[in-house]
């Protein structure tokens, strides 16, 4: 029996077809400006290959579009409300990390809320993004343990803990618990 791709899988290769477009790139334009292989690149537009989150924050980045955005729905007016039947969710192939995006989308607001759910002994490590000059986050543990390393300082939460920290600068995730870390992130894209 045919297994067909996740409605998630889908809605990330044509996000990522609509953005590249939107922009005028041709996949060996958005290869060049994310570091992502163009086979990569036309593999997930085809729904074919899942995204990583480390892969997925460098298309989003090249496209200029944060996590958030990436994943919210178009076209809706802005609605202060956002249900959470009704939040996008996203499962890091990899890492098995569960994004939600907690934030109404379509608001002027330059804050977003996500919140996490990251498996134990998972990793996760992002690469400096100089593109988003002025953007930092919070990130802020609600239960489990997360290590955060920022640059070359790692700083070990516990729950209750927040942290802070400039997105330009690269950072790793990490769970070094037996149980999964919960916690939020809450993101500032900066000054306009």
């Amino acid at each position: 029996m045919e297994q067909s791709e996740p409605p998630i899988d889908a809605a990330i290769a044509e996000r990522l077809r609509v953005l590249r477009n939107r922009r005028e790139l041709t996949l060996d334009e958005l290869a060049g400006r994310s570091g992502v292989s163009r086979a990569m690149i036309s593999r997930i537009e085809r729904g074919e290959a899942s995204p990583t989150a480390q892969l997925l924050s460098r298309l989003c980045a090249a496209l200029e579009v944060t996590l958030s955005a990436f994943f919210a729905p178009e076209g809706d007016a802005p609605n202060p409300l956002s249900r959470r039947a009704e939040q996008p969710v996203w499962r890091d192939p990899e890492s098995g990390y569960e994004r939600r995006a907690v934030s109404p989308p379509a608001t002027p607001s330059r804050v977003e809320v996500i919140d996490v759910v990251f498996p134990p002994g998972a990793r996760v490590a992002y690469p400096p993004e100089t593109a988003r000059e002025g953007m930092t986050q919070h990130v802020w543990l609600f239960s489990g343990m997360l290590e955060m390393t920022i640059a070359e300082t790692t700083y070990r939460l516990e729950p209750g803990d927040c942290l802070y920290m400039s997105i330009t600068e690269g950072h790793v995730f990490h769970n070094p618990g037996q149980s999964p870390a919960h916690y939020a992130v809450v993101l500032d894209r900066g000054r306009n």
